[in-house]
């Protein structure tokens, strides 16, 4: 089994072709047989793992098993005790309501990596960073989840799922897991370990 870790950069599809040329994980992960756990927009960046375990990918990916992911969204607009309060209570978006989200604002992270093309700074709006933790996946709900409370999303870094962070890897890099990462991962998810 191989179970990788990548941080996938900005304007890159998760998945592995593209009938219109954009940029996919191919052009980064030349493993074969592997899949994304989950999904991470074509805007989003961060960590994103890839495995050929189908049953610890369902596990992580599937919100019944309340595996936790962490992003940090740079959002438009000054961060409220509110604003924060609305996300621990669960926002209303399209798709519904949402479960309560751990929220937080967190200073700009100081070892995140630039952004290439960089966010667009308008100086008479101020930005913020929001870390938030949640365990639904759906669709651009983080995103969704800022702009009902105000706070338009500029950049979103998926941070960590679990206790995995995406830790010193640049845009493009990636790894392997150690065996005992593998074994946390299949604890939180509640998966059987096969022989």
């Amino acid at each position: 089994m191989r179970y990788i870790l990548l941080n996938k950069p900005y304007e890159v599809l998760t998945q592995f072709t593209d009938e219109h040329g954009r940029a996919t994980l191919k052009d980064f992960v030349a493993v074969p047989g592997v899949y994304p756990v989950g999904r991470l927009d074509f805007d989003s960046e961060g960590l994103l793992l890839l495995t050929d375990d189908k049953q610890l990918q369902h596990r992580l990916s599937d919100p019944k098993f309340k595996v936790p992911k962490t992003y940090w969204a740079q959002v438009e607009g000054t961060v409220s005790e509110a604003a924060l309060q609305q996300l621990r209570r669960g926002v209303q978006i399209k798709e519904g309501l949402t479960a309560p989200a751990e929220a937080a604002e967190l200073p700009e992270p100081a070892h995140l990596w630039p952004r290439t093309p960089p966010i667009r700074y308008r100086a008479s709006i101020p930005t913020g960073w929001l870390e938030i933790q949640i365990s639904q996946g759906m669709n651009r709900q983080v995103r969704k989840m800022c702009a009902a409370v105000g706070l338009p999303c500029l950049r979103l870094v998926r941070a960590a799922i679990g206790p995995l962070g995406v830790g010193e890897l640049q845009p493009g890099q990636w790894r392997e897991l150690t065996a005992a990462e593998v074994d946390l991962l299949r604890k939180i998810s509640g998966t059987i370990r096969r022989f």
